[in-house]
């Protein structure tokens, strides 16, 4: 039996090939935008970059980086070689240093020794901190160009983690801790939501922040059970002619989001907010009805903010 077209084969390239040196050919081709973007994309956190080659003490991390919207911080050591106990000692000094809660450490090889070492360190730190290791590989097929490929070896164990920060929780937030796992899942599944956003780790909080692609503004979603209402927030910090030109424009934001707007002027931020009165997620029957609104809300308010140009 003939194909009516020929397969060829995948060849891995060296990645000395590549990238003849770790620090300046890398490290500097992750720190490009779309490179951290796809990095991302992998371990399902959106990447700002901070620095790299940033100094702590009299060494330095590959690249230093925060989580998008958030103040959550995040350490990337390149190893394009083997594991090795060096290497694992720099990521947590570097953690140590930068006051990191997130650490990725890409490698050629992972060995099983640093698995269980980046296993047991995941098992044993609190729900505020977590290890990726990260095997990194370069593919092409025939001639084709190049192309490369991160496979996640060890990573965070989120379930865990979730049940080990709930205990000790109030019935108030394991509500909202349980309420924004709900919202994480219905999101990712989304099509169209997850086209544009990425949720981000739930914590037991009465928010979570959705990155836009620019620090000068984020949307929040917001939920209160002493209120009853969910609501999504476009959220200013610092820039009051942005946070004004977004009030002036209120009735555009209503008109397009079908609902009534609140704005508001702080010292520290300024913005809009809007509300799904009636809804009391204390009822977890309602979750599903209060997330598909937030979300179609939240896509609205995007697209008035792009139409806006803020």
């Amino acid at each position: 039996m003939s194909l009516k077209q020929p397969l060829s084969h995948i060849e891995k390239v060296e990645l000395r090939e590549v990238w003849a040196h770790e620090a300046h050919d890398f490290t500097q081709w992750l720190a490009e935008e779309e490179n951290l973007e796809a990095l991302g994309d992998v371990i399902g956190i959106d990447l700002e970059l901070i620095e790299s080659e940033s100094p702590v003490g009299s060494f330095s991390a590959d690249i230093y980086a925060a989580e998008s919207g958030s103040s959550r911080k995040i350490i990337i050591e390149n190893q394009l070689e083997e594991t090795d106990h060096k290497h694992l000692g720099q990521i947590i000094t570097y953690a140590a240093g930068k006051g990191a809660e997130l650490v990725v450490w890409i490698v050629a090889k992972a060995n099983d020794q640093h698995k269980q070492a980046i296993e047991w360190l995941n098992e044993h730190t609190d729900s505020e901190f977590g290890f990726f290791l990260i095997e990194i590989e370069v593919l092409k097929i025939g001639d084709s160009m190049a192309a490369p490929r991160f496979n996640v070896v060890e990573r965070p164990n989120d379930w865990a983690k979730a049940i080990k920060q709930s205990e000790g929780l109030s019935d108030t937030k394991k509500t909202y801790l349980q309420y924004w796992e709900h919202y994480r899942e219905q999101a990712q599944s989304n099509h169209e939501f997850s086209k544009y956003f990425k949720p981000q780790k739930p914590q037991p909080q009465h928010w979570t922040t959705i990155h836009v692609g620019t620090s000068r503004y984020h949307i929040s979603l917001t939920a209160s059970i002493q209120n009853k209402n969910v609501g999504v927030e476009l959220y200013i910090p610092a820039e009051k002619e942005t946070g004004q030109k977004a009030i002036d424009n209120i009735q555009f934001f209503e008109e397009v989001l079908g609902t009534q707007g609140h704005p508001f002027m702080a010292t520290k931020a300024s913005g809009l907010r809007f509300f799904l009165p009636n809804s009391d997620i204390a009822n977890e029957h309602n979750w599903d009805e209060c997330i598909d609104w937030q979300m179609d809300k939240a896509l609205k308010l995007r697209d008035v903010i792009n139409q806006l140009g803020l």
